[in-house]
């Protein structure tokens, strides 16, 4: 059973290495194949399209911190952050901040069912 893992392994280190190889291969051809002809830059070599590809990487995604959570995730904590800044205020607060986020576009019939039922409940 261990060996079959390591064979596991193994094979998927070669097939991620031989993905690598191809697709730089395949960005050094579209490079060379448009750069010099449409904004007349150089030339670049294989290395150079790895290179070109990490520098991507790192400029484009950052060092990783945009895997560690989902979406899902990122809305759930800005979703608590609102939910406890809304909690501090008052009511009058509430409304107030309430109000300045619906902006122009906002109508009064867009209102959800519960935000009419605590608005006839209050004055009552």
């Amino acid at each position: 059973m261990k060996n079959h893992r390591k064979f596991r392994i193994v094979k998927f280190i070669l097939a991620a290495a031989a993905f690598i190889l191809v697709f730089s291969f395949i960005v050094m051809l579209l490079w060379n194949w448009l750069i010099p002809d449409i904004f007349k830059g150089p030339t670049i070599t294989y290395l150079q399209s790895i290179g070109l590809i990490i520098l991507s990487q790192i400029l484009l995604r950052g060092f990783g911190r945009g895997f560690r959570h989902s979406h899902r995730e990122r809305y759930q904590y800005w979703r608590k952050r609102f939910e406890e800044k809304l909690e501090k205020m008052t009511p009058e607060e509430r409304e107030e901040y309430m109000k300045r986020c619906r902006g122009p576009w906002y109508h009064e019939s867009w209102k959800k069912d519960n935000d009419k039922s605590t608005s006839s409940a209050s004055t009552a």
